[in-house]
């Protein structure tokens, strides 16, 4: 702590990524990663950007984008924006449009950014905890709200809820602001923006991070109707007006058009994910039904920590979070075919 501090400072509590160690020989299947490489025109259109234009300002409003991001969801190219990453973006729904009178709602395990961006601004906030099945009832949100903010697939769990659910729950709330973080949900969701030209109060988030492979170049997005749009770019305006550089609106652009290499990529993804939770059940595990590029697993003789700590000693990461009623789960991210058998060898000589 410094006397130079801030008052807010002392009081957050910032949220942890996953570990990313230097290891030989490592498997790394703690941080949701793509297994695969990114599209090969994304990578060239990020090298034909790399040149002396980059002395340039990029597009500020990043258009390109943003109409190719239309063209593949549906929408406008104003009913789109775009940011470093889907948690920039978050974070600029956090400041203008999930902050009111009444608590923001979220579920008790979720992605954990989402206390620490209520702490940074300042908003009250409620969790509400998933049912004993580790699921989302969208029941328990009928109390009073502000706004509510739901992962689908849900993280750390995977556990995906129908399009059917989402709607019923943002219809159920007509003057509140739902935001729905679709960060894994090219891996076997059902996606809300088909919703967005129906409900006002609907904002869809979503990233290039996982199914686009492009963790490393920070791009995210939202689509809602224009009012709630024009909210974000205007927290953005007062934050940072270039947030995406010439290389990441080059790459990204040629990325959401590449819908061959997306479909063969996301599939390849679902086909091993299937396989590991075959594999694991047979050696006992129980696994919650995953609709993401992980699973979350445990079993039910070994510690969660204890598990994580003897795969670490066999060069294989995952996630573990020491939290109550998850503290004996692991989260694996999805890896390749021989990534996914590694890690199943390991688990063979431990369990």
């Amino acid at each position: 702590m410094s006397k130079f501090w801030s008052p807010i400072v002392s009081r957050l509590k910032p949220y942890v990524p996953g570990e990313q160690p230097s290891m030989a020989n490592l498997v790394k299947l703690n941080t949701n990663e793509s297994p695969y490489g990114p599209s090969e025109k994304a990578l060239e259109a990020i090298r034909a950007a790399a040149s002396d234009d980059m002395r340039l300002y990029p597009d500020p409003v990043a258009l390109g984008l943003r109409q190719a991001i239309g063209e593949r969801c549906g929408v406008s190219a104003d009913e789109v924006f775009v940011g470093n990453g889907s948690d920039e973006v978050l974070a600029h729904a956090f400041a203008a449009l999930l902050k009111h009178d009444q608590p923001l709602l979220y579920p008790d395990i979720s992605y954990s950014f989402y206390p620490t961006y209520a702490g940074l601004f300042g908003i009250h906030a409620v969790e509400v905890p998933l049912n004993d099945a580790f699921r989302i009832d969208i029941a328990d949100y009928r109390r009073p709200a502000g706004a509510i903010i739901l992962p689908n697939p849900n993280a750390p769990t995977g556990i995906g809820m129908p399009l059917a659910e989402i709607e019923r729950l943002v219809a159920e709330h007509p003057d509140q602001p739902v935001v729905i973080d679709e960060a894994y949900i090219d891996f076997g969701g059902e996606s809300a923006v088909a919703l967005v030209p129906k409900y006002e109060n609907l904002l869809v988030v979503q990233t290039f991070s996982k199914s686009r492979a492009l963790a490393g170049l920070r791009v995210g997005f939202a689509i809602g109707q224009r009012p709630l749009i024009e909210a974000l770019e205007r927290v953005k305006d007062s934050f940072n007006s270039y947030p995406l550089g010439r290389a990441a609106q080059a790459g990204a652009i040629a990325a959401i058009r590449d819908t061959d290499w997306f479909e063969e990529a996301r599939g390849k993804i679902i086909a091993t994910r299937a396989e590991l939770i075959r594999e694991l059940e047979m050696r006992g595990f129980e696994v919650l039904p995953s609709q993401a590029n992980f699973v979350f697993a445990r079993h039910p003789d070994h510690a969660g920590q204890t598990l994580a700590a003897k795969l670490r000693e066999r060069a294989v990461i995952v996630r573990h979070f020491a939290k109550p009623r998850i503290e004996d789960f692991l989260r694996i991210t999805i890896g390749t075919d021989a990534e996914c058998a590694r890690l199943i060898t390991a688990l063979d000589e431990i369990v």
